[in-house]
């Protein structure tokens, strides 16, 4: 078994992005002088959902993809997935960000897509 190496390129990427979401918060909290919570800052409650919600799906995601590379996907397939999940997740920080709801649409719909597009290749691998 052979370590993934494609997936690792876009885990890179997405760790920066969630450095990037983080520190979003972190100038958020400050400025709306809440430690703990939002506050009733709404600024501050999208900054924590975008965070949170990249969180919540990006690792599995990650995994998935992972997993479909060690079972011997072809590696256009493992570009596509990883491609299309950064391209997916900033869009969704940018529709949760400011509100625009066709690209928070395109975010969550295209992550699902990955979500189980990744899965399925997980299990049927190269063939």
């Amino acid at each position: 078994m052979q370590a993934p190496k494609i997936v690792a390129y876009y885990a890179l990427v997405l760790a920066v992005m969630f450095v990037v979401l983080t520190i979003r918060v972190i100038k958020a909290r400050y400025r709306a002088k809440a430690s703990l919570g939002d506050g009733g800052d709404e600024r501050l409650t999208r900054a924590i959902r975008v965070h949170g919600n990249f969180a919540e799906f990006v690792p599995f995601c990650l995994l998935l993809i992972a997993l479909a590379e060690i079972n011997g996907s072809p590696p256009w397939s493992i570009h596509v997935l990883g491609s299309v999940l950064v391209l997916v997740r900033l869009s969704h920080a940018h529709g949760l960000t400011t509100g625009v709801l066709k690209f928070r649409q395109v975010g969550v719909i295209g992550t699902f897509i990955v979500l189980v597009g990744a899965a399925l290749h997980a299990v049927i691998g190269g063939g």
